[in-house]
This record gives structure tokens, sequence and C-alpha cells, in this order.
């Protein structure tokens, strides 16, 4: 009877606003009090991270490795100058960049020498901020991920104490430089998505930490490549937890569907839209043309302002008989050419003996030249053709035209000779008749690649252009070959006759073009010289941008030579290698990139620890012998797929590349072996012993740490040069002394404690 005359004063209510208002404040109960829960651990480790990673950031007020590689960068973001990466995508120069906006860097600093000392206009505190920040909140990022696993807050502890007395991660958080960068995204889209895991089914916040996992995930892949490795790490688990779900025969079809649908959207679709986002943003911030256009197509660097949008401005869009055209091959390899010609001749005779047509030589030239025009020409007529006519008669797909070359008058020719440098493929000439058997053979027709998506009409930069002999069948390549002397070093062009398929060394793009007017040879190589002045704008899409900028990152690799400081993945996990970063020229003071020696060789203990553990359980539990409960058993396997397989998926993969690696390429893998230390600590001592000598494992680790800090800030003046074994030996020492003292402690599985050594 309550209850229903409560409801009857409630609907009364509803139609007087005034008396619900007053009935909704009488219910307020003052005083109004909100309560939080600090962890103070985690305050005091997020304390001691951002400490040992921002303090001194600006020193030295020098360059520190690769600061001179990411620094050039920096300053083309700064004045929105275009440029390509292959090492990674764009987010990590962005994120580096908008640590120099916010001190306000103009841009103007040549980064050409490691140890240059800083000029006064470059904010060094603020470019190194962002990797400090990141860096530090590292520390209570590790101690989340093992409260997440499950593990004791005091296991979460000693892993972010772990991280933070790490040196090689202090040092590499406190230049300009992207590792400390990537390894936060990658822990916070593991915290993420196992915050998502343990939380409540039902509750709004676990599709926060699900939409946070793929924003992070994106981020990672977005900063390094590397991200890829975790990110399909957290894909498999989470391909595992959801195939889990599939089979709770408690959840209705209509919920599985939809938690598998939002999985999906969050983990694959959200990233993906995520990446092409910082790719969106980069091409729009970088739109003046720069230093590495010339790796691009010519639709490409049409669309940037300057540079080649200045030459081809108003260029008309049809390619017509009696165009003028300069042809540039559609392959960057080994480097952009145009095709060319000169008045001179291929040599009677090669030095191994083989002879030429001696005719004129045609090469591929990689600068721009008077001697790339060509002119397009019907074969079907005369002088009149190479002018074009009003209205224009436009080249289309399958046209059969002939190459007149605009400075010599020389038609484009190829035969059955072998070209001087690819016997295999023919001879490409400027044909000259020498009144000998050797007839013109100048009949070319146009195949456009591309002509799906460009009808069949021959356009200006846009259309990709195969050339193929009528003779012969042979299709006009770079042959990627240079020329001796003879050539002036430049690249051969021949016909090759077992031409498949789509290859850019076959393809061809106008790139500059204009309609001839002249009939006279003296007033066409004037107006060979001349710009052009027809306006038509080809703006290509952010897609097709997009495509092409992924595929030359991906393709176009910069010779990678021996480095003074390069290492095998091998060095890596004994730390058998350093990087000398920075030394002072007068004082001697140094900082390296080299780590906690006890941390690395503990780190590689825990690993091998933990692999007999998990193969003793597995096959004791084959035999029905179960040693631990099930949930131990379950949380177990969830550190190991998170911490050793995060160890195995960002080290393993490095014997497969064939590049330049350096120690800080291991970083990645060492954050996830470090945190499986604590963790195999934790079940040994819960499962299987109580370790008295805990505490002395801390001061060992300790005391590690402080032996190599000397190399981390670089402020403490060396009376003799760095010598890494002598470090490394008085570690060692101390690890041999630890594993003893361990080694020589007996205890029994069904006891509390040891032995007192």
């Amino acid at each position: 009877m309550l209850a229903s005359s409560s409801w009857l004063h409630f609907v009364q209510t509803l139609g007087h606003p005034r008396l619900l208002f007053d009935s909704m404040l009488t219910s307020i109960k003052l005083p109004i009090v909100i309560r939080a829960e600090i962890n103070l651990v985690l305050v005091v480790v997020t304390a001691l991270g951002l400490l040992s990673r921002l303090y001194g950031i600006n020193f030295p007020k020098a360059v520190v490795f690769d600061e001179v590689y990411y620094g050039q960068f920096v300053s083309l973001y700064t004045k929105q100058v275009f440029f390509i990466d292959e090492s990674g995508p764009p987010l990590g120069h962005m994120i580096l960049a908008f640590g120099a906006y916010l001190g306000g860097f103009d841009g103007n600093f040549i980064w050409n020498r490691i140890g240059a000392e800083y000029s006064s206009n470059v904010p060094v505190w603020s470019l190194r901020l962002i990797p400090a920040l990141a860096g530090s909140l590292c520390v209570p990022l590790c101690y989340l991920l093992v409260v997440e696993l499950g593990y004791s807050h005091l296991t979460a502890l000693g892993a972010a104490l772990l991280f933070l007395m790490e040196n090689s991660l202090i040092v590499q958080s406190r230049f300009m430089l992207l590792e400390s960068v990537l390894i936060f995204f990658l822990l916070l889209a593991v915290v993420s998505y196992l915050r998502f895991h343990n939380a409540q089914s039902g509750s709004p916040v676990r599709l926060a930490w699900l939409v946070l996992t793929g924003v992070t995930c994106a981020c990672a892949v977005g900063v390094k490549y590397m991200g890829l490795f975790t990110y399909f790490l957290l894909l498999g688990l989470a391909a595992v937890h959801t195939w889990q779900l599939i089979g709770d025969r408690a959840l209705s079809n209509g919920v599985v569907l939809m938690q598998v649908v939002t999985r999906f959207l969050a983990l694959v679709v959200l990233p993906l839209l995520l990446y092409l986002g910082f790719f969106y943003v980069h091409l729009n911030l970088l739109y003046r043309s720069g230093p590495h256009d010339q790796m691009m197509s010519s639709a490409f660097q049409a669309s940037l302002e300057g540079g080649l949008a200045r030459i081809t401005q108003g260029q008309p869009l049809e390619v017509a008989y009696g165009s003028q055209v300069t042809l540039r091959s559609v392959s960057s390899k080994p480097i952009p050419c145009w095709l060319h010609s000169h008045k001179a001749n291929y040599p009677i005779r090669y030095e191994n003996g083989r002879g030429s047509s001696h005719q004129q030589q045609v090469t591929c030239y990689p600068f721009k030249d008077v001697n790339n025009w060509w002119i397009i020409k019907d074969p079907g007529r005369f002088v009149q053709d190479l002018v074009v006519s009003s209205p224009p008669r436009p080249v289309r797909h399958g046209d059969v035209v002939q190459l007149l070359h605009g400075m010599t008058s020389r038609l484009l020719n190829t035969h059955d000779v072998a070209a001087p440098m690819s016997p295999h493929a023919q001879e490409v000439s400027g044909y000259i008749d020498f009144n000998v058997s050797m007839p013109a053979q100048n009949l070319w027709k146009v195949d456009i690649a591309n002509r799906e998506a460009e009808q069949d009409v021959w356009k200006t930069i846009l259309s990709e252009v195969r050339l193929i002999h009528i003779n012969t069948s042979a299709v006009l390549k770079l042959s990627g070959s240079s020329l001796p002397e003879w050539g002036y070093r430049q690249l051969e062009v021949v016909g090759d006759k077992i031409y498949k398929g789509y290859q850019p060394s076959g393809v061809w793009n106008v790139e500059e073009h204009r309609y001839g007017r002249s009939l006279e040879q003296r007033e066409r190589e004037l107006e060979l010289h001349s710009p052009t002045h027809i306006d038509i704008n080809r703006n290509l899409t952010f897609i097709a941008k997009f495509l092409e900028l992924q595929w030359k990152m991906l393709t176009v690799k910069h010779e990678d030579s021996e480095h003074k400081y390069s290492s095998s993945p091998l060095e890596w996990i004994t730390m058998n290698t350093n990087i000398a970063y920075w030394l002072h020229p007068a004082s001697n003071a140094q900082i390296h990139l080299i780590g906690n020696f006890v941390t690395w060789t503990l780190a590689n203990l825990a690993l091998a620890v933990y692999v007999l553990l998990f193969l003793s359980y597995l096959l004791r539990r084959r035999r029905k012998i179960e040693d631990i409960p099930e949930a131990t058993w379950c949380q177990l396997l969830q550190a190991g797929v998170v911490c050793a397989g995060g160890w195995a998926v960002n080290y393993l993969p490095f014997f497969m590349m064939e590049k330049t690696l350096f120690l800080y390429h291991y970083l990645p893998a060492l954050t996830f072996q470090i945190l499986l230390i604590p963790v195999v600590l934790e079940h040994l001592h819960t499962h299987m012993l109580r370790w008295a000598p805990m505490t002395r494992l801390g001061l060992w680790i300790e005391s590690g740490h402080r032996r190599s800090r000397t190399f981390a800030q670089g402020r403490k003046r060396l009376r003799e040069p760095f010598q890494r074994k002598a470090l490394l030996k008085t570690c060692f020492v101390e690890c041999i002394t630890l594993i003893l003292l361990v080694s020589t402690s007996t205890w029994d599985q069904r006891t509390l404690g040891p032995e007192t050594v």
C-alpha cells in the first residue's frame, strides 16, 4: 500500500515541474560528500618515474645520437615541408614536432653532426619533454599491468621499481627519441585490454577500456611498425577470449553477436581508421615541396606547393599528336629519371668485343634537362603533325605513335641488337640512317596500364603508359644498370621482349607537357625552353596519396651500411654491446646506452624458469597431476602470454630482418621480460618456496643500477675511457654471488622457509 501511494505521488508530480523540482531538492541529503581512493604506492612510483626521466633533460645542450636523425624531420614539420621516412609511420614524428611547437621552435637548425651544440633558438627541454613524460608514465603502467594480471601489489611494486632502475630505459627516455613513446603505448594497450577483460560484463567503463585498447594499438603502430608485434599479440589474446565467449551457453545469440562485432570494430576497424587519420594529418600538414619529392610520382609531386607543381601548373591534361612531353619512369629504382637522348652515339664496339648499331644513345637521366623533351608524332603524317591541331587530336589507348627527340629530331627506335649492359634485351636508340641493312623500326603502341580508372585517353601525369614496340613486341624499359664513361654514367634503357605483368620499370608517365606550336626546328628548340600556360587542375585524392606514400615507405629503402655501434639480436640478451650516445669533447663525460646488468641477467633467468615451470606443469597436467589450482594455472598462463609472449614477438622477428640493428631495438622486448621477474618470483614464493634473501636481491639490483647510472646522465667526469667489459665483470661477479646464495639455499615444497645459508 505504501509503495503504491509513493508511485501515485510521483505520477502526480510529473505534471507539475515545480513540485517535481521541490521533490528532488528534498531528496538530496546535505552535505554532498565525494570519497576517493588514492593508491599512494602508485603515486610514489609515478613521482619517482617523473624525477628519474625529467630531471636535467636539457643536459647536454648538444645533439645526442639519433636526435640528429629525428631533428631533421622535426624541422621539416615546423616548415611544413614534405618528406618520407621509411622507418615508420608519421605519428611519432608528429609527436616530437608537437613538443617543438610547444617550445616555439622555428625549425632553423642544421642537424648534420652528433655532438653539435644547440643554438639559442632550439628549445632543448621542450624537444625532449614528451619522450621523457612517456618514459615516466611507463613506470606506473608496469605497476598496473602486473596488478591486472592478478598478482599482488607488492609484486607490482617490484615490477615498477625494476623498470624504474633500468638504465637503458632511462637513457632512451631522456632524449628526442621514439622508443619510450612506443613502449608507453604498448603498455597502455595491454593494461587497457586487461582492464576490459577483467571488468564486469555490461559496465560502460568496460567498453571505454576496449576503445582505449584500439586507440593505443593504433598509436603504437603509428609511432613505429614494431608496434605491430604487440598489436598482433593482443589480437590473438582477444581472439582466444572471444572464442571462449562464443562457447558460453549462458549468453544469448544476440549478446554474443554484439560482443563479437563490438570487439571487431574496436580492435580492427578503429585502429585502421586512426592509422589512416595519422596520414591524413601528416599529408595536410606537409603541403610544401621538399627534398624527397623525387621519390614520388609526378601526380604526387604536382599536388605539393612549389617544386614540380610550380613547373606543371597550367599544363594541358590530354596528350595529343604534336604534344611536347617529358617521360618519367614510374620506377624509383635505382633513382627517379626521365627518358633522355643527346648527340652522342653508341661505340662501334664495346669493351667485351660485342658490336652495336652506332646509333644515337637513348638513356634515362636523373635530372631535368632540355634533352628530356620528346614530341608525340602521328606515323601517318609528316611535319604538320609536329604541332597540335585545332582542336587537338588526343592520343588514345592502343594508338600507334612515333616519339621524336625534340633537340636532335631523332625518332625513338629499337631493333634486334643487344643492349650494351643487358645483352638479353634490345638496344634502344635514336635512329640514324647509315645506308646499311638496318631499317628504321620506330613505331610504338600506347598501352595505358591504368586505363580502367582514366578512361582511354592518355593524360598528363595521371596515365601510366607502356610503350610496346610494334615490330618486336618489346617494351620500353629502364634496366637499372649504369652506362660506362661513354654513356656519361646515365641509366640504360632497353627493349624487353620477355616483359610480363606490371613492372614499374616498364611504365612511364608524362610529367611536363605543352602543346607544340612551332614548325621550324630552331623555333621548336626555343619553345621547349618556355613555360606552359593552360590551366588544368588535377589534385590527387587522399586515398591515392596515402596508398602511394605507404607503398614507397614499405618498398623504397636506403642502402643500409654497417654502423660502428650496430649489433645482432644475439648480442642483446647478454648485453654484449652498447652505444656511445654522447661524449663531452673536454671533460670526457659520456652517455652510453647500456643496461643494468643484474636486471638483464635476472630477466633471462626468469624467462628460463618460466619456460621450465610451464612445460613441467603442462606435462604433469597431461598426466592428471594438478600441482596448482586451476585459477593459478590460468593466471600463470595469461602472464606468460603477456610477458613471455611480449618478449618473444618483440625480439624474435629481428632475426629475419635485413637491416642495420641497434641495442635500442631490444627495449620493447626487454620491458616485457622485466615484468616476468616479479611474476616468477611471486609464483615461486607462493607455491614452491619462501625465499628469505629477497631483500638481498633488491640490493643487488640497486647496485647494478648505481654502477651504470654514471653513463645514463653523462655528468660525471671520467678519469679514463669507458670500459664496458670492466663494468660487466664487476656486475657478473655480483650476479654469480647471488646465484650461489640461491643455489645453496635448500627448501622443501611443503615447508614455509629455507635453511639459513
